[in-house]
Formats: structure tokens, C-alpha cells, sequence
């Protein structure tokens, strides 16, 4: 499958959503960003960034943000966003309980397991708190900081954390299991939304940042696939991470996991080739010879997926050296158990979702229909607002506080660590996803 980018040089800029070519040559092309506005003209499926045109003009936006006074006048009726320090708090707090547990062993250990097991669960169902979301334009000024120091986090707990299982650490076989699993789940449940969140930004530091998590969890492939196909063919047959209905997860997750390691190097060698194009077409009127060298030169730099290879070879370099083969066996197993989180949360969150193909065979735009959410507060403030994914579908360059819950879009009635959970239980899943998704589908139907 063909994932032609027809990109004018004028139109490559570092702003929006989609990582793409620096045609002008000033960095790689996989460190630049193209503009949501940019991705909509070549993709019409692409959805357009939330600040282009009117809010009444932009499909899914849901009910309008509220303002200062309607907050302050019935503070019920409209909840503010999830504060930065609850983000803080519930995202980072596993962080020194792992670390401790990791050099101690003892109630660090059972502390950092059971926050990432059962605390999530248990806040969520006894406060049913739905938090609100920003104004327009609202600026969160330490939304990065914030995934800065989760990326930093999750590069320093996983070495650790593989000594702690895997070497001479003193721990007992039970507390290096119980580690295992409190650090994965870390690792996938607030690691990777923060790194996920760090691939859309603009920043290049930034976006080699989360670049550098899934190289470290031997995911790297993540980094391409998800911004230049995921987003594009989400809830599509052309999407290899849209889940089908009744597809298990486990039929799932190695056809994702091929589907988007091949998808994603696809479309990185189109976006090189593309840029190479362009340059020897600027080059052109200084002599074919010239023009050669320049177009070579334009699309130099280390391939995305050789990147990811580098990366994954000084993990595992790593593994080895802090605790030997073992080491790195180790490291490769809860790379798994974090990779299995990626592809789970993938699997709920557009479970059975498809758009509809109109007449000239092109899907229609996404919209709020084609994620599944949930609402639950505290989940919500430890993933970064990651349950709040058609927001993030429809506006991929909106700041993770910001995100919506808009009317229109489907949710489930448990937070989204539980569904996930139930995911890997086939007939269990689809017993209890059913009627949400007769529901979706009858909607689909009255609205044609």
C-alpha cells in the first residue's frame, strides 16, 4: 500500500501534529513537524487543527469550553481541567516508590505495585468526578516540563528496575516479581502516554525524547507509525492498530505490531524521498551537478528506523551490562510487558470503530465517533488525559490538559486501565463491549 506525500517545500514547518521533512535542510526529517493544516490538504481524512476557522465550524468539538464566569457563577455545572499538580502527582508518585523499592525491596515495593494495580481502580470508582476541560487558548506552562520529567523517569527506572530484577540486588523472588510488574505497568501506562504525547510536539528535543522511550522499550517503530499512519487511517481497514470487532486481542497485537513496523518504514521512506525530490527541484537552477549533490545532501541524516535500531542495541547493550544475560533477557521481557500496554490501550480505544467510506471510496473525517472514552478522573490525571482520545484524534496538537470530552463521543463505564484488563479476556471483553457497541452502531444507523 501506496502513502503518497505530495508536500510543496513552502508547506514543510515545524508546527502541528505529523512529523515530516525539513525540506530546507536545517534538521532531519524525521525531527520536523507538519502543520494539522498541512495533513488536511493532503489527507482530507486528516482532521484540521482546533484553532483553523470558527469552533461552530469544527465537527466534535462538543459543548463550548466554559468561561471564567460560568465557572466561577456554578462551579458544578462546569468543572475546571485537571489541575497540573493532580497530573503531577498521580503520573510521578509511583516514580520514588519503584526506585526505592528497587534499592530496599520491603512496602516500597508493595507500595509502587499496588498504586499501579488497585489505587487507580479504587479512586476512580469511589470519587466519580468528571473533570472539565480549558478555555481557548488556555496555556499550561508546565504540560512539557511535566513529560520532560516522566521521559527522564522512564529512561532511568528501566536500567534500575532490570538490575533490581535481574542482578544481585538482594530482592526475593516474590519482590522482584512484584517489581517486574509495578514498573511495566508504569512504563505502559504513564510512560508511554507521555511519550506519545512528546512524538506530536514541535520541540526537537522533545520529540526525541519520547523517540528515545520507545527505542528504549524496543518499540521505536511507535515513533513513525503512529504519527504518518495511525493518525491518518484511524478506524480503517488500512490501519493496522484499529481493531477489528470481534477480533481478539491476541489476533490483534501481532498483526499491529507488523502491520505498523512496516506501514511506519513505508511512509518515513516516502517522506526522505519526497524531501530529496523537492530539493533537487530547488537546486535545479544551479546546474543538474549541483542539484544532484544538494538533493543528496537534503535527505541525508540517519534513517527513523535505523535510529530505532541504534537505540534498541545500547538497551540491550545496557541490560548486559548492568546485570548480565540475564540482564538483558530482562530487559527485553519488560519491554514486552510495556509494548503489550501500548497495543492494548490501541486495541480498546477503537475496538469495532470504523468510518464510512463515501462515494469516491475515501473514508469520512474523523470525528468524535471513532475512539472510545472514558471519563474517570484520577486514570485520567495518571495518563495525561490519554482516555480522552477523540479529542486527541480530531486535535492532535491540543495540549493534553485541554482535552475534551465532547458529547457526541462513545465511552465505556470503566476506566480505561480496567478495560484494558478485560481485553485480555477474549469472551469476557466481548460480553461486556457488546451493548456499547450495539449502541454506537445504532446511532450510526439513525445518522447516516
Amino acid at each position: 500500500m501506496n502513502l503518497p506525500l505530495n508536500l510543496p517545500p513552502e508547506q514543510a514547518v515545524a508546527k502541528g501534529s505529523g512529523v515530516g521533512c525539513d525540506i530546507a535542510g536545517s534538521f532531519p526529517c524525521h525531527d520536523l513537524v507538519l502543520s494539522s493544516a498541512i495533513m488536511s490538504d493532503l489527507f482530507p481524512e486528516y482532521p484540521a487543527d482546533p484553532d483553523e476557522g470558527p469552533a461552530e465550524d469544527r465537527p466534535g468539538t462538543g459543548s463550548p469550553p466554559p468561561t471564567k464566569a460560568d465557572a466561577a457563577a456554578d462551579p458544578q455545572a462546569h468543572p475546571g481541567p485537571i489541575p497540573m499538580v493532580a497530573f503531577a502527582l498521580a503520573a510521578m508518585t509511583p516514580v520514588p516508590l519503584l526506585l526505592l523499592g528497587a534499592i530496599f525491596g520491603g512496602t516500597w515495593i508493595w507500595a509502587g505495585f499496588l498504586y499501579m494495580a488497585v489505587l487507580s481502580l479504587i479512586l476512580d470508582q469511589l470519587i466519580p468526578h468528571v473533570a472539565g476541560h480549558g478555555e481557548d487558548g488556555q496555556e499550561f506552562p508546565g504540560a512539557d516540563i511535566l513529560l520532560a520529567a516522566i521521559g527522564v523517569s522512564a529512561l532511568v527506572l528501566l536500567p534500575v528496575a532490570v538490575w533490581a530484577i535481574a542482578g544481585a540486588s538482594g530482592l526475593s523472588t516474590g519482590q522482584r516479581v512484584l517489581l517486574f510488574f509495578g514498573a511495566g505497568f508504569w512504563l505502559g501506562q504513564v510512560g508511554h502516554p507521555a511519550a506519545h504525547e512528546l512524538i506530536h510536539r514541535s520541540n526537537r528535543v522533545l520529540f526525541r525524547l519520547g523517540r528515545a522511550f520507545y527505542g528504549a522499550i524496543l518499540f521505536g517503530q511507535h515513533a513513525s507509525a503512529h504519527r504518518l499512519v495511525h493518525h491518518r487511517f484511524v478506524a480503517t481497514d488500512q490501519d493496522p492498530n484499529s481493531a477489528r470487532e470481534g477480533e481478539s486481542f491476541y489476533h490483534f497485537a501481532p498483526r499491529a505490531w507488523i502491520g505498523s513496523f512496516l506501514q511506519g518504514w513505508q511512509a518515513e521512506d516516502e517522506l526522505r524521498e519526497r524531501a530529496r525530490q523537492n530539493a533537487l527541484r530547488e537546486a535545479g537552477a544551479n546546474g543538474p551537478g549541483k542539484a544532484k549533490r544538494q538533493g543528496q545532501r537534503k535527505h541525508q541524516g540517519l534513517h527513523p528506523y535505523l535510529i530505532y535500531a541504534i537505540g534498541a542495541v545500547i538497551s540491550l547493550s545496557m541490560g548486559m551490562a548492568v546485570a548480565g544475560p540475564f540482564g538483558a533477557a530482562t530487559w527485553v521481557l519488560l519491554a514486552l510487558h510495556a509494548q503489550m500496554q501500548v497495543l492494548v490501550s490501541d486495541y480498546v480505544q477503537h475496538y469495532g470503530l470504523r468510518r464510512r467510506l463515501r462515494p469516491d471510496g475515501r473514508p469520512e473525517p474523523v470525528s468524535a465517533r471513532h475512539s472510545w472514552n472514558t471519563a474517570h478522573w484520577f486514570s485520567s490525571a495518571m495518563m495525561l488525559n490519554a482516555p480522552r482520545h477523540s479529542d486527541h484524534h480530531m486535535h492532535p496538537s491540543r495540549p493534553y490538559p485541554a482535552l475534551r470530552l465532547p458529547d457526541e463521543a462513545p465511552r465505556l463505564p470503566w476506566p480505561l486501565p480496567l478495560a484494558c484488563s478485560l481485553a485480555f479476556l477474549p469472551r469476557t471483553w466481548r460480553r461486556a463491549i457488546r451493548p456499547h457497541l450495539k449502541r454506537w452502531h445504532d446511532v450510526e444507523k439513525r445518522n447516516p
